[in-house]
């Protein structure tokens, strides 16, 4: 068994495929396919978070915080990428505050900060979903 699978309770392929569920709605987002405000935009939003509580609640993984936290990183990583494949949609080069910067560098460091706050994104829908899941765990356990 490796030390993945021990820490996080699942495989890395799987941990790599529940995060991969919020892959979509990168796509459809930044290409404007799905309305924000509307039902699908709603579960394409919520629904992967929920699948994985319900796999951490259902596999119940050691560290199930480091689980989600992890399914999350891995999550911000879709998301990195789906946003510098789709660049001109959901970037844009407008960026008034760095007019006087060379395209090639203000395009950089666009990128860059996309890539950040795409991690940083990631990451903390783990954490939230990791609470979501205590909370839930904490409920079903104690009525």
């Amino acid at each position: 068994m490796s030390a993945g699978r021990r820490t996080l309770g699942f495989p890395w392929p799987a941990l790599v495929a529940l995060a991969a569920l919020a892959a979509p709605r990168v796509v459809l987002h930044d290409l404007d396919v799905v309305p924000e405000g509307t039902v699908v935009a709603a579960l394409l939003a919520v629904g992967p978070p929920l699948c994985w509580v319900a796999a951490v609640l259902w596999r119940r993984p050691p560290r199930p915080f480091l689980t989600m936290v992890v399914i999350g990183a891995l999550y911000g990583v879709f998301l990195a990428a789906g946003h510098q494949v789709f660049r001109d949609s959901s970037l844009g080069m407008d960026a008034p505050g760095l007019a006087g910067l060379e395209p090639g560098a203000r395009e950089a460091l666009l990128r860059g900060a996309a890539v950040m706050s795409s991690l940083v994104t990631g990451t903390m829908v783990g954490v939230i979903a990791s609470g979501w899941r205590s909370g839930w765990a904490g409920r079903c356990a104690n009525p």
